[in-house]
């Protein structure tokens, strides 16, 4: 069975098939996570477990001369130390790379622990097996390391630098490749403009922060030479496929259970290094061996993103028709290639253009490796960045102009009729973009925002499209994904009528259960409470491509269990047929009862008909019917589905200090059909929530020397509940036409406008100063500094 068994809430059980799409119910998860019953990665206890540790390098560039381990593995309660000679004996691939974006990108390999040679702070040289952490920590202190520390180039500038130390001795340089999306001609657009601007916009390395950190426990049985491995992951058949690629099993012999994860954002999708350290510590003690990051270890451990420097050029005509783009995204990688590779620069680049309809694009893509941790997946991906840059070219626009900057969004928005369109990259499918930009401005008017602004209070906006419903297996793999974006969903209903749902996706803490229980609830015709979603073994639950990530759980899981759904109901509706005598046409299914339409009591209950498909066959079951009641949906998109929105935010800067307090933020959101708006709800307050801290506190710091200097949240600063002001949503809805049930995705969403509209009601507020805002956070040292240019000017 799966791991994982979820209910509906009771007090919801009165709720049942009819409507239950888009209804406010309450999240099965919730009973169990907040009564303290959840189980996560580090609750995980096997017989015999040892406990690791890993040895990392305080430098950021050096090359290692000697690791003498032999003190470690003498310390008591010692049971294997490994370095990165030990790894690379016991593999048959470097750590995996699935995304390879650009045409020619170098993937130079690296292992899970250094060889030869140390490419950041923080990279794994050893690895400890002990009786528990604390003897495995003591013995890391044993393990002797001598290194030659070697240049390092830790900025963006350092590595572009000519002469720069290289990173690699048999590249040509620190660029590990580069790539150009060209549509329309670039040239003419810029030759024929009224106006030009130019600007140059930098984002501060971030990551996520999730609660529970990273962690897995491998078991490798040395009997059956199988790998079981509990793992805190959002995407546990890639993590499964990946194990087998580096050791050289095949999947029968590789389990990945996935148990409750205490928060994703993307950190969890990534494969890790730890993850193979401790397979094969357990391989070589014959134990099982878990491996759990502390906090301090994730500020150099867990995938980075975020950090871009973008210089951008546009052309348009007087009357506010942009009519082209030029940019160059430098996407600032770390010493190694994380294994989405170079993937949230090239999302960035490819999205630049955002929700407008610019013909003429040159988009061009320079991905830098330097001395940082490795660059991965976190919360809105690329998307952020691109929406920063085009919607604060909008309001420069406007200003230039003199007019409204909305005036320019309604001017350049892709218009009703133009859908499905062809942007760069992705063809969007629909979307109501004036509709959704007046529903925020009378959101904002009816919040009375008008009469607050003025005297350090002003008002930001920012338009955002989002890709959801990832993605199209065959066009993935041709834009460089070396892996599936299909979902496969099992729907069953078993002998006493009740319902379950097989998913592969992982619950972290999203909603999935509750929203695909609503689905197959409501597609089935039986109450909330007889459906159990089953989640987290690849042993036993379906294969999902993706996993959990790119907002996709709704607009690809979703449309599966629709799918399943349908057809099992209408098997339900001929076997019902038969008993009753009828046609199936004549028949409703409501509240696990099939009922004959015009004929009361003339009913069969869905428990009798379950009953007879598993234990009663004889006499009752249509002989040209299997027995058994289950449907399986493999459903892989022909397109991604496009959500969009528009964020509000009312801010106060005090003009002494430099310190930003937002008041007031408002969302009009379209995700096509939704399953449950509480949900959706939540993952958009979510998503603001780290769009603010992204905006206005959060970085990770570097010395001069190429140290990391961030090493706790004392110097992470993450927004608390003091700093977030009150959110509202407001729905519209544009279903997605080649989505079963019109479902898009969400998940993302709230991170992605954020940050342009506080950097534009900062502006407002400082409307008097002409403050420009190009870069990410704004820290009130960065802020009080921009108000002294502007005030220059």
């Amino acid at each position: 069975m799966c791991t994982m068994r979820e209910r509906p809430s009771v007090r919801e059980s009165e709720l049942m098939g009819e409507g239950l799409i888009g209804a406010r119910v309450t999240r099965q998860e919730d009973v169990r996570l907040l009564t303290g019953r959840a189980r996560y990665i580090d609750d995980v206890q096997v017989p015999g477990m040892l406990e690791a540790a890993v040895l990392r390098s305080p430098l950021p560039h050096a090359r290692i001369v000697r690791v003498d381990v032999t003190g470690a593995s003498a310390h008591p309660g010692v049971f294997a130390v490994i370095t990165g000679e030990d790894v690379v004996s016991s593999t048959k691939t470097p750590q995996p790379v699935i995304w390879s974006n650009l045409p020619d990108m170098r993937t130079a390999e690296h292992h899970a622990l250094a060889v030869g040679k140390v490419r950041y702070p923080g990279q794994g040289v050893a690895a400890v097996a002990a009786k528990d952490r604390a003897t495995a920590e003591d013995a890391l202190e044993l393990i002797e390391v001598e290194y030659e520390e070697l240049p390092a180039v830790s900025t963006l500038e350092q590595a572009l630098a000519d002469g720069a130390p290289k990173l690699y001795e048999d590249w040509p340089d620190n660029i590990a490749g580069t790539g150009t999306i060209p549509m329309g001609d670039v040239s003419a657009a810029f030759a024929e403009a009224d106006v030009v601007l130019t600007e140059s916009f930098r984002f501060a390395r971030q990551m996520g922060t999730p609660i529970e950190t990273r962690g897995v426990v491998a078991t490798w049985d040395p009997f059956t030479d199988r790998l079981d491995v509990w793992l805190s992951t959002q995407a546990p058949n890639l993590a499964r496929e990946l194990f087998g690629e580096i050791f050289g099993l095949s999947m029968d012999r590789i389990r990945v259970r996935t148990p409750d994860v205490g928060g994703g954002f993307g950190n969890k999708f990534d494969f890790y290094a730890e993850e193979v350290v401790a397979a094969i510590l357990s391989r070589r003690t014959g134990k099982p061996v878990k491996l759990i990051e502390d906090r301090a270890e994730s500020f150099v451990a867990n995938a980075h993103s975020r950090e871009q420097k973008i210089d951008v050029e546009l052309a348009a005509k007087d009357d506010g028709t942009i009519t082209g783009l030029r940019a160059t995204v430098y996407g600032v990688l770390g010493g190694v290639l994380g294994s989405a590779g170079a993937s949230p620069c090239w999302t960035t680049t490819a999205l630049l253009t955002g929700p407008y309809a610019i013909p003429n694009v040159e988009l061009n893509l320079v991905a830098v490796m330097t001395n940082r941790s490795p660059y991965g997946s976190f919360r809105g991906y690329g998307l952020p960045k691109a929406n920063f840059v085009h919607e604060h070219l909008v309001e420069q626009l406007a200003k230039r102009l003199g007019v409204d900057a909305h005036t320019v969004r309604r001017k350049n928005f892709i218009p009703p009729e133009a859908f499905p369109y062809q942007s760069p990259v992705f063809v969007y499918d629909n979307g109501r973009y004036e509709d959704c930009l007046d529903l925020c401005l009378k959101a904002v008017e009816a919040a009375g925002w008008a009469e607050r602004r003025g005297n350090g209070v002003g008002i930001g906006y920012s338009f955002h499209n989002e890709l959801t419903g990832f993605g199209p297996s065959r066009i993935v793999n041709l834009a460089g994904l070396g892996h599936s974006g299909f979902d496969e969903e099992v729907v069953r209903v078993d002998s006493t009528g009740h319902v379950t749902v097989h998913t592969g996706m992982s619950a972290i803490g999203q909603g999935i259960h509750t929203t695909l229980a609503q689905v197959a609830a409501q597609t089935l015709g039986v109450p909330l409470d007889h459906v159990t979603v089953l989640s987290g073994d690849t042993d036993s639950c379906p294969y999902t491509g993706y996993g959990t990530a790119a907002s996709r759980g709704a607009a690809v899981g979703g449309a599966a269990v629709l799918n399943a759904s349908t057809r099992l109901r209408a098997k339900i509706l001929r076997v019902a047929g038969h008993l009753l005598e009828v046609s199936p046409d004549d028949l409703s299914l409501e509240d696990g009862v099939v009922s004959v339409n015009g004929v009361p009591g003339k009913e069969v209950t869905l428990a009798a008909i379950g009953d007879a498909a598993y234990r009663r066959l004889n006499g009752v079951w249509p002989e040209d019917e299997t027995p058994t009641l289950e449907e399986r949906e493999v459903y892989d998109p022909v397109n991604v589905a496009t959500s969009f929105g528009c964020t509000a935010v009312l801010a106060e800067v005090d003009r002494e200090t430099g310190v930003v307090t937002l008041l007031d933020y408002l969302i009009a959101h379209d995700c096509g059909t939704v399953i449950n708006p509480m949900i959706v709800d939540g993952q958009l307050h979510g998503g603001a929530a780290q769009a603010i801290g992204g905006a206005l506190y959060e970085e990770l710091v570097y010395g001069a020397d190429g140290r990391m200097e961030t090493t706790s949240f004392t110097g992470y600063l993450l927004p608390t509940a003091t700093e977030i002001p009150p959110f509202s949503v407001s729905h519209m809805t544009t279903p997605a036409d080649h989505v079963p049930g019109g479902f898009k995705g969400m998940g993302e969403a709230g991170v992605i406008g954020g940050g342009a509209a506080i950097a534009h009601a900062v502006e407002d507020a400082l409307r008097e100063y002409d403050v420009d805002i190009t870069a990410l956070p704004i820290t009130p040292p960065r802020l009080l500094a921009a108000m002294k240019r502007g005030a220059r000017r």
